[in-house]
């Protein structure tokens, strides 16, 4: 749909900080774009912020604390009123937003749904009730999802909606290597992110007596925080394999990580997508997941990693040991996973495409808006035509 002025955008998220500013970054190029997120999500990534995008950092209460939530909501929707967007984009999930959004009908909505509900394990996630998250995407204009498993999620739950869900790959994410792609020193296997049931950290760990029986130098970074780590340290029968980074990790120090590693390692047991997997490929680094959720989806397998079934240990360390054995296969798939993420999921190429639905979301609205004007002018007359007539009869 032609524009007649640049577009106006709220970009609101108290989550994937990393993941927004890229793609306000992108965005600022074609529209005019305001972002509202915590401030100390956004002060990692505070440098990289072009300054055309208008920052509006907020200080998150509790969610426990009622008053200053509908406050922090009132300053929110005061920004967003003085900015005057055409249309708000909402990442989602926060309960106080995820109630409050649905019912300002004053801008179309688009929200992007990353999990469709909480994992398990995920203590976080689950802070915002399930019906709660399927208030505002009911009420949304247009829907973003980033793998076709969810998307099938969303219609079966959401009846009629499919013509307003798109299908648009996780933007990239993570800093480009230093050194050439794929020029990793040592065999190292790396398990990154939050640490919950879900993520099925436990399989790695089991799958390590396999792995170093074939090579003895394997080293298993796990690098993350989440649940309590003692009962996965009771499992690993050599601890000395393993690099523990049990808390959280700086940007640089993940940009650091990916450098080293010679593979990423997704033993998932559970999944919507994976905010990882750009990362390792960004980095060019091949990936070994499970066959859950939307990873299928994103691993090529025999291209750019491999994909196992999961809660199998034995698959997941031949997979591993296949490729650790191999430099020259590594290599070539990290190769293969950079091209795959840079020719896919660019920020420019997550732009043109998220434009296009905030267009639809724009003009759906201002099609409603119409029929009920439209529908108005015609009770209207109707309701004359009525009046003339009794009159008439009068």
């Amino acid at each position: 749909m032609p524009t007649k002025h640049r577009l106006r955008v709220a970009l609101i998220s108290t989550n994937f900080a990393e993941y927004c500013v890229r793609l306000a970054n992108a965005l600022c190029r074609y529209t005019d774009v305001l972002l509202v997120m915590p401030d100390r999500l956004v002060a990692p990534h505070a440098d990289k912020l072009d300054r055309a995008v208008r920052l509006f950092p907020l200080r998150s209460p509790r969610l426990r604390q009622p008053i200053r939530q509908l406050q922090t909501i009132r300053k929110i929707f005061r920004e967003i009123d003085t900015f005057a967007p055409d249309v708000i984009h909402y990442q989602g999930f926060h309960p106080w937003l995820d109630l409050a959004l649905p019912l300002w009908h004053r801008y179309p909505l688009v929200c992007t749904v990353h999990d469709f509900r909480p994992h398990p394990g995920d203590k976080l996630s689950q802070k915002t009730p399930f019906w709660v998250e399927m208030f505002v995407r009911r009420r949304a204009d247009q829907l973003i999802v980033h793998s076709e498993h969810i998307r099938k999620l969303m219609e079966q739950q959401l009846d009629g909606v499919g013509a307003n869900i798109s299908l648009m790959p996780h933007i990239q994410i993570g800093q480009q290597p230093a050194s050439p792609a794929g020029q990793d020193n040592e065999n190292l296997v790396l398990f990154f992110g939050r640490i919950w049931e879900y993520k099925g950290l436990e399989y790695l760990i089991r799958a390590e007596p396999l792995i170093s029986a074939r090579v003895p130098d394997v080293r298993i970074m796990i690098a993350g925080q989440g649940e309590d780590f003692a009962r996965y340290a009771r499992l690993m029968l050599h601890p000395q394999r393993f690099i523990v980074h049990n808390e959280f990790i700086s940007e640089a120090r993940v940009a650091e990580y990916f450098r080293r590693a010679s593979i990423v390692v997704l033993p998932y047991i559970e999944a919507s997508q994976s905010g990882v997997i750009p990362l390792a490929y960004s980095a060019a680094k091949p990936v070994v997941a499970t066959t859950v959720g939307g990873l299928p989806e994103m691993v090529e397998h025999g291209r750019t990693g491999y994909l196992v079934a999961p809660r199998d240990a034995g698959q997941l360390a031949d997979a591993l040991v296949r490729l650790l054995l191999d430099p020259a296969l590594r290599r070539q798939m990290g190769a293969n996973a950079k091209h795959k993420i840079e020719r896919e999921c660019s920020p420019e190429t997550i732009a043109q495409k998220t434009l296009e639905v905030y267009r639809r979301a724009v003009s759906t609205l201002q099609g409603l808006r119409h029929t009920e004007i439209g529908s108005a002018a015609v009770t209207a007359t109707l309701r004359h035509d009525d009046k003339v007539s009794a009159e008439a009869q009068h």
